[in-house]
């Protein structure tokens, strides 16, 4: 299906055409759209946001560990504060517990200070290390024997699915066109006109953003160029049910080592708690499924982190694939005779950097590939972004609105139990600029089917109204449609 603008033919070439619409290719699209570039947003998969996007830790990292230095220090230390700005004005679900680096040996106490010091070369100072008596003062859940504590104040935790949800409606509403179920088969590199192919069909370009993800070694190389192999790293999660949550009160977080981040336990702004991820690298780019060796693994970790969290019930679990890379930063790269750009490489810091990203390669694209863009701030850009539906634990949820369910009584119309996710909710996703197609799809536009029965009591309910919605009962209220003001 194609949004808002209709498919280029060889005599209208777009002037943009983003492969990949994860956060990263979504907030590209959104950019350069906004800037009055004509852009295709092309995704392989049914949705946008719904491979490595949709299966994160969702953390909003200051940046505090980044190798200094790096291209990806700089852009996740902008994209933090840019992020931050735009989620409070698109009402994107965002907390800010801080976190605690946490020492359980001798080596790693000693890295505490090792760590400050990196993240004051990275620009970030308000780090301070604690001892063993107010780290268990303020986390008294922690297993025994922690020696103290690395706190990061400002990292925080946020909605990952409404982010990319976000740009890629806003880049839609500027008139950028969405081709979701069309994976990139090859590029043909014209005189002045670049042919993308798709599986359902050309799409002509001046120019070229690979923003692939997980296959963006292989768009790299459809377009003649080598420098970095994608080697997909799975991290598998636990999620913890919604009575656990006064257990934990920051993030908490392993001193990290080359494999990542480490096995970390945090809090969620669905209100859940979060055990994980693994770090295993793989030779399958589709295998997202957990495994038996990483859920034992991930339950020994919480043993020593909480203990007392393996008591609780657990609502789910998940695998994401991360676009790890030999290197050990991110891969941008703006190639003028080629009139390409490419975003690889791009891991788990991706979602804070999105925006960041999508910034720096506008300005490198106006330089090197001669893009006419408008200033991000001109008369013709709306100074609002697009108000996303709530569905975090931190504000008012639509059911519990006694004034919007007043003005609308499908807003106290439960229909996901678990979740409290409302036939208005559901009415306003289906509805709205970027609807979803599938079940997985509305479940991360309103948490329905992703409780604690897991859609056991609702699924059929929300299939039916996925596929046949009755028009009576969801036609959408401008008033109300927080997705459409």
């Amino acid at each position: 299906m194609t949004f808002a603008v209709p498919p280029a033919t060889d005599a209208e070439p777009y002037d943009v055409a983003v492969i990949g619409a994860g956060v990263v290719g979504c907030a590209v699209a959104r950019e350069l759209s906004i800037r009055g570039a004509r852009t295709v947003l092309i995704e392989a998969r049914s949705d946008i946001g719904d491979a490595t996007s949709k299966a994160n830790t969702a953390i909003l990292h200051t940046g505090f560990d980044a190798k200094p230095g790096t291209l990806e220090s700089r852009l996740v230390a902008r994209g933090y504060t840019l992020l931050s700005a735009y989620a409070a004005r698109a009402g994107i679900p965002v907390e800010v517990p801080g976190a605690l680096l946490i020492a359980w040996d001798q080596e790693q106490l000693d890295e505490l200070p090792v760590l400050a010091a990196r993240a004051e070369a990275n620009g970030y100072r308000r780090t301070r290390q604690i001892g063993a008596d107010e780290l268990y003062a303020r986390e008294p859940h922690l297993g025994p024997g922690a020696l103290g504590a690395l706190e990061v104040p400002d990292e925080g935790i946020i909605c990952p699915w409404t982010t990319s949800l976000a740009f890629a409606t806003e880049a839609v509403r500027h008139g950028a066109a969405l081709r979701l179920e069309s994976p990139v088969t090859g590029v043909s590199i014209g005189d002045d006109v670049t042919v993308v192919e798709t599986a359902t069909g050309p799409v002509a370009t001046r120019l070229v953003v690979n923003a692939a993800g997980l296959g963006s070694d292989l768009v790299h190389a459809m377009v003649g160029l080598e420098g970095f192999t994608i080697t997909p790293r799975r991290g598998e999660l636990i999620v913890f049910d919604k009575l656990a949550r006064t257990m934990v009160n920051h993030v908490l977080l392993p001193v990290p080592t080359k494999m990542g981040k480490g096995v970390l336990v945090a809090p969620t702004v669905y209100g859940n708690i979060m055990l994980g991820p693994t770090s295993e690298n793989l030779d399958d780019r589709t295998a997202t499924g957990s495994s038996e060796d990483g859920l034992a693994f991930l339950r020994s970790h919480g043993r020593r982190i909480m203990p007392d969290l393996l008591a609780e019930e657990a609502t789910t679990i998940y695998a994401g694939l991360r676009a790890a890379s030999e290197h050990d930063d991110y891969q941008i790269s703006v190639h003028p005779q080629l009139r390409y750009a490419c975003a690889g490489g791009i891991r788990s810091t991706g979602l804070t950097s999105s925006l960041a990203i999508a910034e720096y390669l506008a300005e490198s694209m106006t330089e090197a590939l001669g893009l006419s863009l408008k200033p991000m701030v001109h008369p013709d850009a709306d100074p609002q972004p697009p108000r996303m539906p709530n569905i975090g634990e931190a504000t008012l949820r639509p059911y519990a609105d006694a004034a919007r369910v007043a003005a609308d009584p499908a807003y106290g119309e439960i229909v996901c139990f678990c979740e409290r996710t409302t036939l208005g909710e559901i009415r306003d996703a289906l509805h709205s600029d970027v609807p979803p197609r599938t079940v997985e799809g509305l479940r991360r536009r309103t948490r329905a089917t992703m409780g604690r029965c897991q859609g056991f009591f609702c699924g059929a309910k929300i299939r039916q109204l996925l596929t046949a919605p009755d028009s009576s009962t969801m036609a959408p209220t401008a008033r109300n449609n927080e997705g459409t003001k």
